[in-house]
């Protein structure tokens, strides 16, 4: 049912944990499934220098967030927002239709992280994170119905 990588990754996640004083944070979950992800980010020059992940949740939950942090890790604010669900399920070798989602949830995550960062330095929100903004997360749409 899962790849190779999403075993792997499940088995061994990389970047678990917090970021004490983190430049952004971002947490998303979905009632539906149960799954919740916290990420943690460091932000120097506009580039990712430490990211950490906790997640509660199924095995392709942790897989997507694990995979996601090596994605964007080193790289450019900009670059993290361009990284989108699709991404993180190809890193993984595909997901199950079933779990699409978490990846999705890593997608949003970090986009609430980066949003968060934004907010904290009084930078202007200027992407839009694919969903409806209700969560509040990212600050786009905030408060819509």
């Amino acid at each position: 049912m899962y790849s190779e990588k999403v075993m792997e990754h499940f088995a061994n996640p990389r970047n678990v944990g917090e970021i004490e004083n983190a430049d952004g944070i971002g947490e998303v979950g979905n009632a539906k499934c149960g799954d919740i992800m916290k990420i943690f980010l460091k932000i120097e020059d506009n580039i990712i220098k430490d990211i950490k992940f906790k997640t509660f949740g199924c095995g392709a939950a942790i897989a997507s967030s694990s995979v996601m942090t090596e994605m964007i890790l080193g790289k450019s604010i900009e670059e993290a927002l361009a990284l989108t669900n699709k991404d993180v399920a190809a890193a993984l070798d595909g997901l199950p239709a079933a779990k699409m989602h978490c990846s999705v949830l890593a997608e949003e995550a970090i986009k609430n992280a980066v949003g968060d960062y934004y907010r904290k330095n009084n930078i202007p929100v200027d992407f839009k994170s694919g969903c409806d903004g209700r969560c509040g997360g990212c600050g786009v749409n905030d408060g819509a119905e």
